[in-house]
C-alpha cells in the first residue's frame, strides 16, 4: 500500500494559470524520491498538497491508506508526513529552539518531561545540543535549517517531505544534514535543484514539466 499517492491533481493559484495539471505519483514503503523542475513549476505546490496545506481543484490525495478531502482529514496525515519547509521562518516560530522542538510532540499530548526529553534525544542525535536555549530568531540560516529538521523528526513522521533542503546551508552543514538524512529509516520526498543530493539522497527521480511529472530515473 502506498504511503502516499497524488492521483491526476489539478491545481492553480486564484488569478493565475494552473501549475499542475494532471500530476501523479506514488510513494512506496521506504521508497525515496527526488522531485525536480523549473522555478514555478509547482514542486513545492505538490508537498504542500500532500500534507493538505492546499487543496487540488480536481483529483485525488491518498495518504496512508485513505483519501484525504477535508481539514479533519489531514490532521492524521500531518502527524505521519512531516513537511520540511524551504523558508526555516514559515516553520520556527517560538522563541527557544528547545521550545520550537517540543512544540510538536507537546501537541500530540506528550506532557512537558516527555517532550523535553525528546528534544534533548533529538538535539543530541542531530549534534544541535548546543542551540537547545538559543533564541530562535537569532539563529544563521544553517543553524535554523537544522533545527527545522529537528522539529520535524521530534513528531516521530514516517515521511519526510524535503523542500531544497540545503538550501542556505554551507559546504560544512550541508555534508552534515545530508549524512544524517541519509542515515534515517523514513520514506522520502525530496524537492531539490542539487543535482549531487538528488544522487545521494533519492535517485528515482521524477520531472515536474507543463503540470505533469515524469519519471527520469537513469
Amino acid at each position: 500500500m502506498p504511503l502516499l499517492e497524488l492521483d491526476d491533481i489539478h491545481f492553480g493559484y486564484p488569478g493565475h494559470a494552473p501549475v499542475l495539471r494532471g500530476a501523479s505519483l506514488r510513494l512506496e514503503p521506504g521508497q525515496r524520491l527526488s522531485i525536480t523542475g523549473a522555478n514555478g513549476s509547482g514542486k513545492s505546490t505538490l508537498l504542500h498538497l500532500m500534507v493538505g496545506l492546499l487543496r487540488p481543484v480536481s483529483g485525488r490525495v491518498l495518504a496512508f491508506g485513505q483519501e484525504r478531502r477535508q481539514e479533519a482529514d489531514f490532521h492524521e496525515v500531518r502527524r505521519r508526513a512531516g513537511l520540511v519547509f524551504q523558508d526555516p521562518d514559515d516553520q520556527l516560530f517560538c522563541p527557544t529552539v528547545a521550545e520550537d522542538v517540543a512544540f510538536g510532540p507537546m501537541n500530540l499530548g506528550k506532557n512537558r518531561a516527555e517532550a523535553l526529553a525528546i528534544v534533548d534525544a533529538v538535539l543530541d542525535r542531530l549534534g544541535l545540543s548546543h542551540l537547545r536555549e538559543r533564541v530562535t530568531y537569532k539563529l544563521s540560516g544553517g543553524e535554523k535549517r537544522l533545527v527545522t529538521l529537528a522539529t520535524v523528526l521530534a513528531m516521530e513522521p514516517e515521511v519526510l517531505l524535503l523542500d531544497e533542503p540545503t538550501n542556505a546551508l554551507d559546504e560544512a552543514n550541508a555534508a552534515r544534514l545530508i549524512a544524517i538524512l541519509q542515515a534515517l529509516p523514513q520514506a522520502m520526498v525530496l524537492v531539490s535543484h542539487d543535482a549531487a543530493l538528488r544522487a545521494q539522497l533519492a535517485p528515482r527521480a521524477l520531472r515536474l514539466s507543463g503540470g505533469c511529472l515524469r519519471d527520469e530515473t537513469p
